[in-house]
């Protein structure tokens, strides 16, 4: 087993302050030394150090200067900005609303050709209906105590799903049971959202699969997840997003759920 996705971005938080501690006693500085000469208060200079707080792309730069590595800070600051990104608060990400959310992984979504999808409580956001996604996202921003936009995050929802019909791209959903069950607004909400999901599974370049509720396990059911060809798997917490890279992590992912390692191709059926 590997570690949880947040355990894992808490490890690399872990990596980046032991290499920011290693810079500092190569360059012979005592914490103190660091501090005073980044304009730092002891404390602040201790947090980063130990993985207690993680440092703005500043602080890095800082940091480098303080102890002449300058030639370290581009890829000190990309570790950086890559630890920050792999676990990122929901409420943070929807402070402004969720359609802004929902606008930032259009790219994602274009460039990728072979997508992977398991969920077992909701619909694929890439499969949902604008009834269904409206229903959803109103329920999270009222639990996120964030801005209601839900009309318009679902229509950029919507524009998403595009991907499923033009271009080239393949995908492949599996969804348990449950998934069908559980009522996300109204009742006719559901029905269009069960009837839109029978008529994708008619496209040529989609494979939906179902796991009964009654069917032997092989894998216990896992939170819902994303592969984005072999680069990327994004997990969706209760309170946050992660986004993991590392390639072994990636293939247990899909080893999980899709039963093969992601250098061979999905069969679409």
């Amino acid at each position: 087993m590997t570690a949880s996705p947040s355990s894992a971005a808490q490890a690399a938080r872990e990596r980046l302050a032991a290499r920011l501690r290693d810079i500092r006693r190569e360059a012979g500085l005592s914490g103190e030394e660091l501090a005073l000469r980044c304009g730092w208060s002891p404390s602040k200079r201790s947090r980063i150090e130990n993985a207690r707080t993680s440092p703005s792309d500043a602080d890095v730069r800082n940091w480098c200067t303080a102890c002449g590595a300058e030639d370290q800070t581009a890829d000190l600051v990309s570790a950086n900005r890559q630890a920050d990104q792999m676990y990122v608060h929901w409420k943070k990400l929807h402070r402004h609303g969720m359609r802004r959310a929902q606008d930032e992984v259009l790219p994602l979504y274009a460039r990728t050709r072979r997508f992977r999808v398991y969920c077992s409580n909701v619909v694929p956001g890439i499969l949902q209906t604008e009834a269904y996604a409206s229903a959803l996202l109103s329920s999270i921003a009222r639990f996120q105590e964030t801005p209601d936009d839900a009309p318009e995050a679902a229509a950029s929802r919507i524009e998403r799903s595009r991907v499923l019909y033009e271009g080239d791209h393949r995908f492949a959903f599996v969804l348990e049971e449950t998934v069908l069950r559980y009522r996300i607004g109204p009742p006719e909400a559901m029905a269009s959202q069960l009837g839109y999901l029978l008529a994708v599974m008619a496209l040529p370049n989609v494979s939906l699969g179902v796991i009964p509720a009654d069917a032997e396990r092989r894998m216990w059911p896992l939170e819902a997840f994303y592969l984005f060809d072999d680069r990327q798997v994004s997990t969706e917490l209760l309170t946050a997003a992660v986004n993991v890279t590392a390639p072994s992590e990636i293939a247990t992912y899909a080893s999980a759920c899709f039963g093969v390692p992601t250098d061979r191709r999905d069969r679409m059926t």
